[in-house]
């Protein structure tokens, strides 16, 4: 049943045009594309979470990114935020393969679900105030959602505040409100809260955020969540 309906709120994202900002930016991108991705067909829509509809582990990240999920039709696929992420992932059993390039590519998750706090990729990776209270109904309704989940690993500062917002939606809110760090964790309700610096090449290349800490963070995620 969860099933069903998450896949029926995942139909109705995709359809979204609240934000007429992200509505002309996503499709600029989609319309403009660089010399690599020319000859692709973009998704150029809102994208919805997605992964296993009994998961335990929730990661929610900041947007899609122009050419990432914007053009492959799903969160983290096609960009080297995700190439970092899926492979650490990977490294922790949470997903079935080590990357990710395209949504039709074969990548299954385990107990794992993936969202973002904003579904279109918006300009210079930061979203407005306004488009934030647009998308964030969608996050709480796949909290709803997601029956079993027990862990929440928001990526980066922006979606952790996203996720305490989506929270407090739900009644699950925490006083005062836990201040995000790498390897922060807090508890809100039900839920434990575990944070992570964003996978994003500023902070891989530049040695904030190493292989070793994120399979750690994930390692630990799976601690919390119960999980072998």
């Amino acid at each position: 049943m969860a099933t069903d309906f998450l896949a029926r709120l995942s139909a109705e994202i995709v359809l979204c045009r609240a934000c007429p900002r992200l509505v002309e930016w996503r499709e600029a991108a989609a319309a403009n594309p660089p010399a690599r991705f020319a000859r692709e067909s973009y998704w150029a829509r809102p994208l919805p979470g997605w992964g296993d509809p009994r998961a335990r582990v929730l990661l929610v990240g900041l947007a899609p990114a122009a050419h990432g999920g914007n053009r492959t039709g799903r969160l983290f696929t096609g960009d080297q935020s995700g190439h970092f992420m899926f492979a650490s992932l990977h490294r922790t059993g949470f997903v079935n393969q080590p990357n990710s390039t395209y949504a039709a590519d074969g990548l299954r998750a385990r107990s794992l679900y993936i969202a973002a706090v904003v579904r279109c990729a918006p300009p210079d990776n930061k979203p407005l105030p306004e488009e934030r209270a647009n998308c964030l109904p969608y996050l709480v309704r796949e909290l709803r959602l997601l029956p079993e989940l027990r862990v929440i690993v928001p990526l980066g500062a922006y979606a952790w505040h996203g996720t305490l917002a989506a929270l407090g939606a739900l009644g699950e809110a925490t006083t005062p409100k836990p201040a995000f760090g790498h390897g922060a964790e807090a508890s809100a309700g039900r839920y434990a809260l575990l944070g992570s610096y964003h996978p994003s090449q500023q902070n891989t290349f530049t040695g904030r955020l190493t292989p070793k800490m994120l399979d750690a963070t994930f390692s630990r995620a799976r601690e919390l969540a119960g999980l072998p």
